[in-house]
């Protein structure tokens, strides 16, 4: 079956919740746009979301994930241009609703690509100590935060 979930090896679970708290971030933005929600919130949200959440998480993959295929692997060609592409968008002053479209539609893509393409390969291909050395950087990770202010929620919205 094409949409089976994934089972994902338990030292790359935490970069998989990473993962499922960027779709529900571009959900959240989808949301906001759908909505009309003043596009400063949602800009707020998007540099908020970069520096707490996407610096470290695109740091980790890179230093620790990415070596396990090496940095001439096409995958991870793929995955190294595509973290250059989304610090690009998420460093853009000038926004809109096309805009914010645009950026968390490439957000769900590139997860896409690593969880469905390039995390198989890596999972597939990686050494017992290669997965070691990531489940010693996962012990790092800190507690989950998350943006005060829920445009997205529409209930709240529906009743202010």
């Amino acid at each position: 079956m094409p949409n089976q979930p994934i089972k994902r090896h338990k030292f790359l679970q935490p970069l998989s919740r990473d993962h499922h708290h960027g779709l529900l971030f571009c959900w959240k933005i989808r949301s906001g746009v759908k909505r009309g929600i003043e596009v400063s919130r949602m800009k707020g949200h998007l540099k908020w979301f970069w520096d707490t959440h996407l610096v470290a998480h695109f740091a980790e993959e890179e230093a620790v994930v990415f070596p396990i295929l090496g940095n001439e692997d096409e995958l991870i060609k793929q995955a190294l241009c595509e973290h250059s592409e989304l610090e690009k968008l998420f460093s853009q002053e000038d926004m809109d609703y096309e805009f914010l479209n645009y950026l968390q539609i490439a957000l769900e893509k590139h997860i896409r690509f690593e969880e469905r393409i390039l995390f198989n390969k890596i999972q597939e291909l990686a050494t017992p100590d290669q997965l070691a050395k990531v489940e010693q950087h996962n012990a790092a990770e800190g507690e989950e935060l998350d943006w005060e202010d829920d445009y997205w929620n529409w209930k709240k919205l529906e009743s202010e």
